[in-house]
């Protein structure tokens, strides 16, 4: 009831105001007066459609098109300017077991093992129905996602997986983009647009069934939408500080990784209906933020074998534990930061990191030495940390810490560093759902005619969301809700 009230009290407003004047030349070249037009007054305007999707992430795109899959209306409300929310940001992988992908590289994984890896991650706090149907229903999602086009073939590993499960585009590329291209571009195809810069403010209903929304556009015109089901993909509460810190305390201060539009609107408008919420004190933090900023670096830098060191030059964590445990490792050292230690070769092996190189957040140098000089760091701590992890690479044996995947040892000029630190980056709490992606009310009975998927839900990811799980769920249930919203 406490999280309820909390965002009860929270009303978000966003909009955009235009203010324009005219002057006009006369032919003479005289100036005339200004001129400044009648106030245009609001209007009202009605549409009608089977089905609204509120948000335009990857689960709400995903449910769109699966909507129209199935020969359906469908009316897509994004309140931003573009397309893509936190989608657009994300860079790791998709995760998925057992896959074609993964069978071409011979790559042995299931989804069982996908499923244990979920759980733990999530300190057994997940519901396990959730992660059963996330999990084995994830490979047939990357099968979608080729056939529409998409190129999610190169494979790596992220933090928490047993197995290299995390696809991406070609090269390591950003996986995020590629999702949000991928399925824009299948909608576009099917002749749908999305309405941009336009809030969906109230969720309406009928004898207790949903049915449609009311929305406002940039230029105050207030939209009355009637549909036959409501599918909400309004994302998390990451970008909003005042709910972080009103569950969290020790969140004051933190920066974020997510976009402007993470605000949490999307439960409040459920929760005013009835809708119940569940675990919404489970925020996590990212490990490899920059900290001026926010700028989230994919966790696949570590993946491909860069090590994590402080600023005495030396490890202090294994790199691919969870990433609550390595943001807690990195917030005890001094300086409360660190630094991403790569060499060329994991440089080379993924291509979102020449995208840091360009923005001039990396430090590079020739040698190990010349970073330490560049970091002002001790040059012999620096030094004979590499040349021991370099050790436990070859034997196979991280005999510090434990880290079980170490593809690539330290050993090709150039050497880069990244500053690093936590910023608050997934909401694991949202809307209490079920595995047909239909929203639960305070009782756990369903609100019939109300969808969610990804973020704005909660449930999957339980104490601790693995990097790459996030892309796996807002696809997953992102089609659920489309297919089960067309019915």
């Amino acid at each position: 009831m406490l999280m309820n009230k909390l965002f009860r009290s929270k009303k978000v407003l966003l909009g955009m105001t235009l203010a324009m004047s005219v002057g006009v030349l006369s032919g003479c070249g005289t100036k005339a007066p200004v001129v400044t037009p009648e106030p245009q007054q609001p209007a009202q305007i009605e549409h009608t459609t089977d089905v609204v999707v509120v948000g335009s992430g990857g689960a709400g795109l995903a449910a769109a098109l699966e909507v129209r899959n199935a020969g359906k209306e469908v009316i897509i409300l994004e309140q931003m300017v573009i397309v893509g929310g936190n989608t657009l940001r994300a860079t790791g992988g998709l995760n998925a077991a057992g896959t074609s992908v993964q069978a071409e590289l011979e790559i042995e994984d299931d989804a069982t093992v996908h499923f244990e890896d979920t759980m733990k991650g999530g300190y057994e706090k997940n519901i396990e129905s959730l992660v059963t149907t996330m999990t084995s229903k994830a490979a047939d999602a990357i099968d979608w996602l080729l056939e529409l086009g998409g190129d999610f073939t190169d494979v790596g590993r992220l933090a928490g997986a047993t197995n290299n499960r995390a696809h991406r585009p070609a090269g390591g590329a950003p996986v995020g983009p590629e999702v949000v291209k991928t399925l824009k571009t299948a909608l576009e195809n099917t002749g749908m647009k999305v309405m941009t810069e336009t809030k969906a403010t109230e969720i309406l209903t009928n004898e207790g069934v949903v049915a449609g929304v009311i929305a406002e556009d940039k230029d105050g015109n207030e939209l009355t939408i009637k549909a036959n089901a409501v599918i909400l993909a309004t994302g998390g509460f990451g970008a909003n500080p005042e709910i972080l810190v009103s569950l969290n305390p020790d969140l004051e201060g933190f920066v974020t990784t997510n976009h402007a539009g993470a605000d949490g609107s999307g439960i409040k408008m459920a929760q005013e209906i009835g809708a119940g919420v569940i675990q919404l004190e489970e925020i996590q933090t990212h490990p490899t933020a920059v900290p001026s900023n926010g700028y989230m670096i994919t966790e696949a830098v570590r993946g491909n074998g860069a090590i994590v060191v402080n600023r005495e030059g030396n490890r202090f964590v294994g790199e691919l534990e969870t990433r609550d445990v390595v943001s807690k490792a990195i917030l005890e050292q001094e300086g409360q930061s660190a630094y991403l230690v790569f060499d060329q070769g994991i440089t080379d092996s993924l291509s979102a990191i020449a995208g840091y190189i360009k923005q001039g957040i990396v430090t590079e140098a020739d040698t190990p030495e010349g970073l330490a000089e560049a970091l002002n760091m001790p040059v012999e701590n620096l030094v004979a940390t590499v040349e021991k992890y370099n050790g436990f690479q070859a034997s196979g044996k991280d005999a510090d810490f434990g880290r079980a995947d170490m593809p690539r040892a330290l050993e090709t000029s150039k050497f880069y560093a990244i500053e690093i630190a936590p910023a608050v980056h997934h909401t694991m709490g949202g809307l209490a759902i079920n595995e047909n992606a239909e929203v639960l009310n305070e009782d756990g009975e369903i609100i019939k005619g109300l969808f969610a998927a990804g973020e704005v839900t909660g449930g999957v990811h339980g104490g601790n969301r693995l990097g790459g799980n996030a892309l796996a769920d807002i696809v997953v249930f992102g089609r659920i809700a489309g297919q089960n919203a067309a019915k």
